[in-house]
Formats: structure tokens, sequence, C-alpha cells
């Protein structure tokens, strides 16, 4: 199961990820939306707002921009970060995500990055 956030700002997508009028979470199982909710977020302050996604039991957002430091937040507590998304509709956003079609620039999961190996590819000897 997922728990996929979308910012929202005049019910689109929005681009600046701290200035949003509430975030649009929705519950994916199998595929299917089984749920979803609109969260007002707490006041703009640094770390504030990532920390706070994660608590609601996000496992990943969608986003136009975002600044590496609310990246690494939601880096840190597991939360995949897709960015970079065209400005659309939730609802449009959501589809696309879970038919595989949604257009980022970036997607800044740990899991899928170069940088980041887990051991699998260092061997020591």
């Amino acid at each position: 199961m997922k728990k996929v956030a979308i910012p929202v700002a005049n019910d689109k997508l929005s681009q600046h990820f701290g200035h949003s009028d509430y975030f649009r979470v929705y519950v994916i199982d199998d595929n299917k939306i089984i749920d979803s909710e609109f969260l007002p977020p707490p006041e703009h302050q640094p770390g504030v707002i990532p920390n706070w996604v994660a608590e609601q039991g996000v496992t990943d957002i969608i986003v136009g921009g975002i600044g590496p430091a609310a990246i690494d937040i939601f880096n840190s507590r597991n939360v995949n970060v897709f960015s970079g998304a065209n400005v659309d509709t939730p609802d449009n956003i959501i589809l696309d995500f879970i038919n595989g079609s949604l257009v980022v620039n970036a997607n800044t999961c740990d899991h899928e990055s170069g940088e980041h190996h887990h051991g699998e590819h260092h061997h020591h000897h």
C-alpha cells in the first residue's frame, strides 16, 4: 500500500512545495485509489512541512519544485520524492502515477539513485 501526497495550490499541483494551500493525500492499494484526504499544512518553517508530511505516514510525494533540504528530510524519513511534475490537477497526476506514465524531471528516491548502493556493489577484499 502507498500513501501519496501532492501539494496543491489553486486546485492544481503547487509549483512551490512549501507554499501549498493543502496536501491531497491518496491511499493506493493494488493500483487503485482506496481513499483520499485533504490535509492543511502547518505554518511554513524550514523543515516543518517535510517532517509533518512524513508523520502522516506518506510513502511518496509528487512535487513541482522542492528544495534540497526538504528532499534530504524526506529521504531520511523513507519518503520517495518525485520532483518536476507538470502542473495539473491532483486527480490527473495520481492517475498518471498509478499508470506509470507520470513525467518527472527527477526521482530522488534513494533506492534508484546512483549514489547509494546499500552495499551490494561494494566488494571489499
